[in-house]
């Protein structure tokens, strides 16, 4: 008798069309928004409810196949990408907000629930969710608690760890955890907060809302200097001020964003700030009189007076990211974090190393909390610039750590940054984080060879050093 493959065994014990098959099937699975790096698994399942999961699991269990968690796939680091006779499991179906508590400002929602249904769900109770990642109308809840995603107004109100209350998650031994801020002494419910799918399965998940601000106001300023554009930022937190949301552009992403969202940013200026306060009309009015102080020295000061036209001033800033994709092939967006009084000294840097790479970049980033976002500009159809750029950004995540940051703020680590963590980490560090995932992962089933270097690739190394046309992981394919 023949032994069944996995991939027979999940279309016998699963519902039609729960398992997905076949090479151009599977093929829109086959990379998240690192589209760079690709590979085909063996197949791909979408269950509808927790008991398929809990099959799902078994079976690949049962067979020593790892498992790939998927939401909505716009993660930038490649920890939704499949690896080699894996099985990717989509959360997508999984898309219901179960209850919303308004009383207690809370909501409970599935996995696959995308970040900006949870706002429009509650906006009834003047509620809101307050993350927001500029990829909120796709990404989806889970992806956002398993890449720790933050967003414009994280600095007010924090990361996604900061606004989940619980969740609840499957082993890969099919065991149901509920993990809450109420009994956490271990931290175990921060943990899951940046995983990245390294360590269990999320099937429901509690989230914090927060009360509509009765008023919301953006102050845009321009400025002819970089220095003084990314000097005023410190400033503004140094004068008491917490601002709802604090954001820096350079020319050449105000000049990227004009062109597509055509809001109004002063093409003249080598640098945008946007800061918005929110609150009562008493708070606001109040903090924008220090904040206006503060921006006198911009070239161009303007105030949102409308909704409208708060929204339309942030609609350039999200929209940076596909604006930019508009000049180029292709392009590399990079996440870094470092201390707000570096941000000056870091943009003169990235722009030495664009020099140096003779490769573009537009800097858009999260200037309150420090998180860049540099977008490096490539054609990968050139023979050698897309490892050029690997290089470029392999120097920011280096630059990033040594100015005393860190190489990710919220896209995570996946297969792209493996080997910037041997930079930032040791391996009495590394030790532990293997042994976290042991603890939860004894088999190593869950999404394998993502997010923690092994230590042999750390001692490989030596000090961080990418070879040109080095793999991440040598099995794949590079497009």
């Amino acid at each position: 008798m023949t032994c069944m493959s996995v991939t027979e065994q999940l279309l016998r014990a699963l519902p039609e069309g729960v398992v997905i098959t076949g090479d151009e099937n599977t093929r829109p699975f086959e990379c998240d928004g690192l589209g760079v790096y690709r590979q085909k698994p063996l197949a791909v399942t979408l269950p509808e409810n927790i008991e398929q999961i809990k099959h799902i699991l078994k079976i690949c269990k049962a067979n020593n196949t790892p498992v790939v968690t998927r939401g909505a796939g716009t993660g930038l680091a490649g920890g939704a990408m499949p690896l080699e006779k894996s099985i990717v499991l989509g959360l997508s179906k999984l898309n219901q907000v179960k209850s919303i508590d308004a009383e207690n400002q809370l909501a409970v929602v599935e996995p696959g629930v995308r970040n900006i249904a949870i706002s429009e769900a509650v906006a009834e109770y003047g509620l809101y969710y307050a993350p927001d990642p500029s990829s909120q109308i796709a990404c989806t809840i889970g992806g956002n608690v398993a890449e720790n995603s933050g967003g414009v107004h994280c600095l007010k109100y924090g990361l996604t760890v900061h606004n989940i209350e619980s969740l609840t998650m499957l082993t890969m031994d099919g065991e149901e955890l509920t993990l809450s801020r109420q009994d956490d002494g271990m931290g175990l419910l921060a943990l899951m907060n940046g995983s990245e799918g390294l360590l269990g399965i999320m099937i429901e998940i509690t989230v914090k809302l927060t009360p509509t601000p009765q008023l919301a106001r953006v102050v845009m300023a321009a400025y002819d200097s970089v220095r003084d554009c990314a000097n005023v930022v410190a400033e503004i937190i140094k004068a008491g001020i917490i601002p709802a949301g604090l954001e820096m552009m350079d020319k050449f992403a105000i000049e990227a964003a004009e062109g597509f969202a055509k809001v109004g940013y002063p093409l003249n200026a080598e640098a945008l700030l946007l800061c918005e306060l929110d609150g009562t009309e008493a708070q606001v009015q109040a903090e924008l009189d220090i904040v206006l102080k503060v921006l006198s020295g911009a070239s161009t000061l303007k105030v949102s007076e409308s909704e409208e036209e708060r929204l339309n001033l942030w609609k350039g800033r999200k929209s940076a990211f596909p604006a930019v994709g508009r000049l180029s092939p292709d392009y590399y967006c990079m996440d870094g974090t470092i201390p707000r009084r570096h941000l000056a000294d870091m943009l003169e840097k990235i722009n030495q190393l664009s020099q140096k790479y003779q490769l573009r970049v537009a800097n858009v980033f999260h200037a309150g909390d420090g998180n860049l976002h540099p977008l490096i500009l490539y054609d990968a159809n050139i023979p050698g610039e897309l490892e050029r750029t690997e290089e470029f950004g392999t120097d920011i995540l280096k630059l990033s750590v040594d100015m005393g940051g860190t190489i990710t703020g919220e896209h995570g680590v996946g297969i792209e940054k493996l080997n910037a963590m041997c930079h930032q980490f040791n391996n009495k560090e590394l030790e532990i984080f293997h042994k976290i995932k042991q603890a939860f992962d004894p088999d190593s089933l869950l999404n394998p060879g993502k997010a923690v270097p092994e230590l042999h690739r750390c001692a490989e190394l030596g000090a961080m050093h990418v070879h040109h046309g080095e793999l991440p992981h040598p099995e794949l394919e590079r497009f």
